[in-house]
């Protein structure tokens, strides 16, 4: 891909400390003592990370949603679109 800049768009790389590999999941999450109910935040997570990632996060109850993250793009278009 390729930025209107002419630059290579950023690759979209797995948010586990230390990984290099190529994102596949989205995990959007949030720490209820902190975030009011409408602010997520998102980390992204290769196929040998998500379930670290989304076990890290429910270990510590926050509320999360795990989805593929070609289907989670779809849906930011459709929403910004809206």
């Amino acid at each position: 891909m390729i930025d209107l800049l002419g630059g290579a768009l950023p690759r979209e790389a797995c948010s586990r400390a230390g990984c290099t590999a190529d994102a596949v999941w989205r995990i959007d999450w949030r720490n209820p003592r902190i975030h009011t109910g409408d602010r997520f935040k998102t980390w992204l997570a290769c196929d040998e990370h998500v379930d670290y990632l989304r076990d890290f996060l429910a270990a510590r109850e926050f509320p999360l949603a795990v989805k593929p993250l070609e289907a989670a793009r779809a849906t930011d278009d459709t929403e910004a679109a809206s």
